[in-house]
């Protein structure tokens, strides 16, 4: 099965994490015979290229353009593409509009937010509905969303995102580098947040925790901030202002994130925005307890089920103090979401699960057509062809 993965910026977020995972794994076992095709460059392309991957680049200007999904179409039929397995709303459109010259192409989408459509994308989803095979949910709310943006639901499967535990635990067999970094001890409690410095990731209320923190409890706690981002400079001024230069670190972006982890004694996500999370999957996946923000795929994760850490309320800088003081003070529970956290990778965020999940829907649509049958009355109606040129 020749498989094209299509996506936009080929950064170094959780989805290029997410395409990587699934292209290493069906190309190395001989499933799918991969190839990438990006419109703005990124660290992902350099990857794909040491995995010898065909890549090339097309340029995407909106959801419907129409140029790029017949330089597309064109593509597809070059390489004997079988399944383009778009990323993101632009992407999706564009593959789905190429059907027009390649109508025996399958299209899968993957919906890596949980964001709510306009009235306008919202017809746009409807109208283009026939031509979509299958899509990916990463999360259950986000599954409820694309209902909600208009996507018929039992085309819709939910399949987590999954990490390698072996991988991860390897990575505890090199001693960290990040406690010598810091300038602390063993016995110093270290946490670790790894997130863009963008205005939805939280840090803002995630240092005014830590400052409400530093008055309630008397053992050290560090706070190491992993990442880059066009605000972190104004984090930096808060974190000088509250006077916190000795409790909070910015480590810039890193490369070595599973030295952090297996570094430090818990993980922090503060972000309002989180479908499900590669970071703290990865977290789990090194033993350590979490204390997330209750928003989007987080609740997939932690609950009482998994057991693996602490749910706070997004923006309540007391509610965020409490649980980290709980971390704190209590390393008995720290220790049953330490296992919990281990547990739940095996059981619910495996790398296995998560590629054996996404090929069978591959198969899927390659045999049955689209997942989730044809589309329901109503669905359709007009042709997507008639689309207005001018959104994106």
């Amino acid at each position: 099965m020749r498989v094209l993965y299509l996506l936009n910026f080929a950064g170094k977020a959780g989805t290029e994490r997410y395409v990587e995972t699934l292209v290493r794994t069906l190309k190395n076992d001989g499933r799918i015979e991969p190839f990438f095709v990006y419109n703005i460059e990124g660290l992902l392309v350099e990857r794909m290229g040491q995995m010898g991957v065909p890549t090339r680049r097309l340029e995407m200007k909106g959801r419907f353009d129409k140029q790029a999904a017949r330089a597309l179409a064109d593509l597809c039929r070059e390489w004997k593409i079988d399944v383009i397995h778009a990323q993101y709303l632009r992407e999706n459109y564009i593959a789905m509009l190429s059907k027009r010259w390649n109508p025996d192409v399958k299209v899968v989408y993957t919906s890596h937010f949980i964001q709510a459509n306009n009235w306008y994308t919202r017809m746009s989803n409807r109208i283009m509905a026939p031509r979509q095979d299958g899509v990916i949910a990463v999360c259950t709310a986000g599954k409820e969303q694309l209902i909600q943006n208009g996507l018929d639901g039992p085309n819709i499967m939910v399949v987590f995102n999954g990490v390698d535990p072996d991988m991860w635990a390897a990575n505890k067999a090199r001693p960290s580098a990040l406690r010598q970094e810091l300038g602390v001890g063993e016995d110093t409690y270290v946490m670790l947040c790894a997130s863009r410095f963008a205005e939805d990731k939280g840090h803002a209320f995630l240092i005014e925790g830590i400052r409400l923190l530093k008055d309630q409890v008397e053992r050290p706690f560090p706070l190491a901030l992993a990442g880059d981002g066009p605000l972190m400079d104004g984090f930096q001024e808060q974190v000088q202002r509250y006077g916190l230069e000795d409790l909070v670190t910015f480590l810039g972006f890193r490369k070595d994130i599973g030295d952090l982890l297996h570094g430090s004694d818990l993980y922090v996500n503060a972000s309002r925005h989180e479908a499900l999370s590669f970071l703290i999957i990865e977290a789990l996946a090194c033993g350590l307890p979490v204390v997330v923000t209750n928003m989007g795929g987080n609740g997939d994760i932690v609950n009482d089920e998994t057991r693996c850490g602490l749910l706070v309320e997004y923006d309540n800088p007391a509610d965020l103090a409490f649980a980290l003081k709980k971390m704190l003070e209590h390393p008995e529970d720290a220790e049953v979401f330490r296992r919990g956290a281990l547990k739940a990778v095996q059981t619910r965020f495996h790398m296995d699960r998560m590629v054996g999940d996404t090929y069978g829907l591959y198969e899927s649509v390659m045999q049955n057509g689209r997942l989730g049958g044809p589309p329901p009355r109503g669905l359709g109606a007009r042709r997507a062809t008639g689309t207005p040129e001018k959104e994106g």
